[in-house]
């Protein structure tokens, strides 16, 4: 997928301090030298910076993405197994410690310092673009800086809150940490922003890789959810359902290049790489067919009822062992390679929303909202070949409750993209599901340790109870 995006990721910026670093920048848009060593306050003077400057947000994002979705995500849920030593197995067993690399928040944080130099400086930016382009490309900053905490708050708990860049030596170097509901406060006004701010479509590819308006209010719903806030949930999703930028994938066999080729009407947003400059670690992790990190474990190639069209899609069912998942490299793949894949990494995509908005329905409760929450569950479900529960009642039968329906349904729908941990641990099932896995008992070990290299740099912080 080549877009005017993509081609500007080669141009690396890195936050150092209080100094910007810029690589080069696409001829597309811009045509500047690239500039180095130049304080932030000096390089924010006209919109090509200001483009420049967003941008270089979402290289941050595919640097902090390109791994540890699935470390986050997957790694210590009951939907895969692993051959591996170290990090995976250690995720797996729910060993974790704080040397692990998944222990590390550096590459979020990193996403949080770019944005919140964009946040302060394009606003003041004189004599150049009008005040709503601003605030869109603002907008897209304070979503990209949303994205960032809400996986900071999912894995760690309590986390730093910094909104300001630092531009000053009289500014406090060391932070403390900030309750997660605070941050989560500040996640949700972020959203709003962009959801108001954002534009609807870019009308082109641009519409999956950057946030739209339709991007900002899935994040939100997937944070009001997290939150238990089911009736906003219900309201937000109802914006993403109701966007014409987003449609449901007609067969399976579409279904499937949501993954393998992007850019799909299905899709919300992705993590945008590109063969030749930013890349991730997709083949390493599912892909490499006689060591991929990550394969189905038992309990998963047991859970999804016969006659699921996807099935064959994300791994080879005529092996009792599979040795890859298929899911995003492709149906049949034998991929030996451990050079990085430029597939993108979708974060977002619609059939998630609708599953979420079936189960933020069924918590609000009221015949009609049973009926829709069925009616969207039913959607996902006839696509992969799967009959529908014609009442609550058999959805009941089949899997104990609606809720659980729903929550099944995603764990198949959503296989492996880095979604399985959050539901368990937002639904409150991660003990009683895990328990029996791995042994996990105890609610303060469902956050991560902090890395001993945060806590090294910054007196502040505190490890987490379950690892001090």
């Amino acid at each position: 997928m080549l877009s005017v995006m993509k081609k500007i990721f080669v141009g690396l910026l890195m936050f150092v301090g209080v100094l910007i670093l810029f690589g080069s920048c696409t001829k597309d848009l811009l045509d500047k030298s690239p500039i180095s060593s130049l304080p932030a306050e000096g390089f924010y003077e006209n919109m090509d910076d200001a483009r420049a400057g967003i941008y270089g947000i979402y290289n941050a994002v595919q640097g902090a993405f390109r791994i540890n979705f699935a470390y986050w995500g997957e790694g210590r849920a009951d939907n895969v197994k692993t051959t591996h030593s170290g990090d995976e197995l250690n995720l797996i067993q729910n060993n974790l410690n704080d040397a692990m690399s998944s222990a590390s928040w550096t590459n979020l944080y990193n996403i949080i310092s770019r944005a919140n130099y964009a946040i302060k400086y394009i606003p003041e930016i004189k004599n150049d673009g009008d005040a709503s382009y601003k605030q869109q490309l603002v907008g897209q900053a304070r979503a990209l800086r949303a994205l960032a905490y809400f996986y900071l708050v999912r894995v760690w708990g309590n986390v730093p809150l910094i909104v300001k860049p630092y531009t000053s030596r009289k500014q406090e170097l060391f932070v403390k940490r900030t309750d997660q509901e605070k941050v989560l406060d500040q996640i949700e006004e972020d959203l709003k922003f962009a959801a108001e701010h954002c534009v609807k479509q870019f009308n082109n590819e641009n519409d999956r890789i950057m946030f739209t308006q339709g991007a900002a209010n899935a994040l939100l719903t997937k944070v009001y959810m997290w939150r238990h806030k089911y009736e906003k949930a219900v309201q937000s999703s109802k914006l993403v359902m109701e966007n014409d930028l987003y449609t449901l994938e007609p067969s399976i066999g579409d279904w499937s290049h949501i993954f393998t080729k992007g850019d799909s009407k299905e899709s919300i947003f992705e993590v945008a790489y590109e063969d030749g400059q930013a890349t991730n670690s997709l083949r390493v992790l599912y892909a490499i067919g006689a060591d991929a990190i990550y394969t189905p474990s038992d309990k998963f190639k047991s859970s999804y009822e016969p006659g699921d069209r996807r099935i064959p899609y994300v791994y080879d069912t005529t092996e009792a062992d599979p040795k890859a998942i298929w899911k995003f490299l492709g149906k049949g793949v034998s991929d030996e390679s451990s050079a990085p894949s430029d597939h993108d990494i979708v974060l977002m995509r619609l059939s998630g929303i609708m599953l979420l908005r079936a189960e933020a329905l069924a918590q609000v409760g009221g015949s009609d909202n049973i009926n829709e929450a069925l009616e969207l569950l039913n959607t996902i479900r006839n696509r992969a070949g799967l009959p529908s529960f014609d009442n609550e009642g058999e959805a009941k039968a089949m899997y104990g409750d609606l809720e659980s329906a729903i929550l099944h349904e995603r764990s198949i729908e959503l296989c492996f993209e880095g979604y399985r941990w959050f539901d368990l641990v937002r639904t409150g099932r991660a003990i009683s599901v895990m328990e029996p896995v791995n042994g996990l008992s105890n609610k303060e070990n469902l956050v991560w340790p902090i890395s001993k290299d945060a806590l090294n740099k910054n007196p502040e912080l505190t490890q987490n109870t379950f690892y001090q």
